[in-house]
């Protein structure tokens, strides 16, 4: 069955158990600019309303140059695809820490691109759970290696991607997801599919894919700096056969994800190579994602009697640390 319609993505997901906007504030904080000072890699998806193209983009600790509250500037050359930015377009940015499990989500407009350098206008910036890096072992890979170049084993070897989505409005999103070899994509017939396990139910991507169905999605195999780069068209499909396939720990995924391809091509991702990501670093000590995700819910503009309430259970010491451990422990699956 194919779902057309949000209200049929919410009854298979679930409901938000908060207000959907409640973590996200619309600037770059003291933790989010800590946590840029960190990041050595990241995956950013540009687009306007009908089109949505995704890089990989890396360099040294702090590539991600933090100018205010309200901008980010990244050396053009960090980026794998840095042809695909103009000033204007929506940007979905994922950003990520050596050795840490969540990731920052930071969307918004490109503000200008020259001289070699892009500046962001920031919208959203937010914290992202840790389950599609623990999901894909991400930073405990099999072995280093160099893919095969064969793209149907390169598929089965993934176990980490970046779905870029854009909806009719031209808001750009970047969702990460992770799951065990041969159980986060597969591939039959030329027609791609990728499996929806618990997260925090935003659902933006699904929002997205209802509304204009073009995504752009890049799979990494843990341990390897080469990378998959795929656009097409998507549509969220709930047939028994399709979500047996993707059982983990007996558990089907909520729904599944299939892409018609335009374009797919495994290359080397200079991004991913100069971040030099494994073997991993020691998670910064000062970069606490309880604190953050608390801190964040209580700087969110909602401010709805849900987002009162929510703020109260989370300033009780300890409560937003436990509820975390007791999510990733019961919901991974």
């Amino acid at each position: 069955m194919k779902l057309t319609s949000l209200e049929q993505v919410q009854s298979r997901v679930g409901s938000l158990p908060a207000p959907r906007d409640l973590k996200v504030i619309d600037h770059i904080d003291e933790h989010a600019r800590r946590w840029l000072s960190y990041t050595r890699f990241g995956f950013i998806g540009f687009g306007n309303a009908g089109y949505i193209d995704l890089s990989a983009a890396g360099g040294g600790e702090g590539f991600v140059f933090v100018l205010d509250a309200k901008h980010l500037q990244i050396p053009l050359s960090a980026l794998d695809s840095g042809s695909i930015v103009e000033s204007g377009l929506s940007f979905g940015a994922l950003f990520i820490v050596s050795g840490m499990d969540e990731t920052l989500r930071v969307n918004g407009k490109v503000a200008n691109v020259a001289e070699g350098l892009l500046t962001l206008n920031v919208e959203e910036c937010y914290l992202h759970c840790a389950k599609a890096f623990r999901r894909s072992n991400f930073w405990a890979p099999c072995s280093l290696k160099q893919s095969s170049h064969e793209v149907a084993e390169f598929i089965q070897q993934a176990q980490f991607l970046a779905l870029a989505s854009i909806n009719s409005s031209g808001q750009a999103d970047v969702s990460p997801k992770g799951d065990p070899e041969n159980l986060l994509i597969q591939e039959e017939g030329g027609v791609i599919y990728l499996a929806d396990r618990p997260g925090n139910r935003r659902i933006d991507s699904f929002r997205n894919i209802i509304e204009q169905p073009e995504v752009s999605m890049i799979a990494i195999v843990p341990g390897c700096t080469d990378i998959l780069t795929l656009r097409g068209s998507a549509e969220l499909r709930t047939d028994e056969a399709l979500l047996q396939r993707f059982k983990v720990q007996g558990k089907e995924p909520m729904l599944v994800t299939k892409i018609n391809p335009s374009s797919i091509q495994i290359s080397p991702s200079a991004a991913l190579a100069t971040s030099a990501l494994w073997p991993p670093q020691i998670a910064p000590k000062d970069l606490i994602p309880s604190e953050i995700f608390k801190s964040h819910i209580q700087q969110s503009n909602a401010r709805s009697i849900q987002a009162k309430i929510a703020r109260a259970a989370v300033s009780l010491p300890g409560a937003m640390k436990k509820g975390l451990e007791i999510d990733y422990k019961k919901n991974m699956y």
